[in-house]
């Protein structure tokens, strides 16, 4: 199983400055594989294939784009494929259409071929047409490393590896174990463990408090500094803008770390197999009054993680029909409660009059999913 490794960059000021280049060498041709693609259609011409693309750049770096012989070769090549990739989940249905890339809200990476990917002992990484660069943990030797992607996450530089590695081999006990997602807790399992909504604590709360003063207090800059249509920015409005990004990053990490801990203690457990519901997520977010609660808790990415994390210790994930009754069904009787609300937290079976929490009664229901 191919799991991935992501350590920390100390680039010098010169590096820094090839790895901004190399970030906008890589959004620069998705953005022009995809200008390419829609004039071919409206032309009336059929998908331009990946290699046909990639032969049609190597003439243009001879002539027109002469600049991106700067960079390395791959960059280009796989910002080609990307695009191309993209464009073929949206034709089997899978994604969006494949939209412009903007430098303000693109993610800041680029793709290193991982044969002139070098790695040696003292910490250190050597990037193409870059240079040997530090890193604050040692990746390992003489491995064989998949899709190498160097980030920027607005503060740090990030180099992250795919690497295999063979599947834990542990003593599974006989628990079958449901998870129910929610908003005012992020999971409750059916044995009873409640992991809390992070969103509701004190420490997030402060961070999102001090984000909205940063946005208001730009917001009234941008109005003082308007020339007729047009926003003027200032020094101090780049220094606000920076700000709020770094307060993004933290309450991001925030989260992304809880869900790696909830996720493992999960998975710790040891059970045979995990139920999870499939949840429409596209279609709850047209709820304007939850759809910030539902962003906010990162169920997509909490499925995501688990379902790697079982795959490497042996786990079966079940993922339950969407329309699984899991909240209406009476974990007792087995019976279906119709008028069940959202506002009823308290499960009371109309047949049997088992009462139970909600979401405890909704856990239990999927951990007994088709055993039947």
């Amino acid at each position: 199983m191919i799991l991935s490794k992501k350590v920390r960059l100390y680039p010098s000021k010169l590096q820094e400055q090839k790895l901004w280049q190399s970030v906008g060498t890589a959004r620069f041709i998705y953005n022009w594989t995809i200008e390419r693609q829609e004039e071919n259609y409206k032309n009336g011409g059929k998908f331009i294939s990946n290699e046909n693309l990639r032969k049609e750049l190597t003439i243009l770096k001879t002539n027109e784009l002469c600049w991106l012989n700067e960079v390395s070769n791959n960059v280009a090549k796989q910002a080609v494929k990307d695009a191309c990739n993209a464009y073929t989940r949206f034709f089997k249905g899978l994604s969006n259409k494949p939209k412009f890339k903007t430098r303000r809200k693109s993610k800041k990476s680029f793709y290193h071929d991982n044969v002139k990917l070098k790695v040696e002992e003292g910490n250190l990484v050597k990037i193409e047409k870059i240079g040997w660069i530090k890193t604050n943990e040692q990746l390992p030797i003489e491995v064989k490393y998949t899709n190498p992607r160097i980030s920027y996450d607005n503060k740090y530089w990030y180099i992250s590896v795919g690497i295999e590695k063979e599947e834990m081999q542990i003593e599974l006990t006989d628990v079958s174990l449901g998870v129910d997602l929610g908003l005012k807790e992020l999971a409750v399992c059916s044995d009873g463990t409640i992991y809390k909504n992070i969103n509701k604590t004190c420490v997030v709360k402060k961070i999102e408090k001090k984000l909205k003063r940063l946005q208001r207090q730009i917001s009234r800059k941008y109005e003082k500094n308007k020339q007729g249509k047009e926003y003027v920015k200032t020094k101090n409005i780049i220094k606000l803008e920076k700000q709020i990004q770094q307060v993004h990053r933290k309450l991001a990490n925030i989260r992304n770390n809880y869900l790696h801990q909830t996720t493992t203690n999960i998975v710790r457990t040891k059970p045979y197999r995990v139920v999870i519901e499939d949840l429409n997520v596209k279609g709850m977010m047209k709820n304007k009054h939850l759809s910030d609660a539902i962003r906010k808790q990162c169920f997509y990415e909490f499925r995501r993680q688990l379902e790697y994390k079982c795959k490497f210790r042996g786990i079966e994930l079940i993922v339950a029909d969407r329309f699984y009754p899991s909240s209406k069904t009476c974990s007792q009787c087995t019976r279906v409660k119709t008028d069940l609300k959202l506002k009823d937290r308290i499960y009371k079976c109309n047949y049997c009059g088992f009462t139970i929490d909600r979401d405890l009664n909704a856990s239990i229901n999927l951990s007994k999913y088709k055993l039947a």
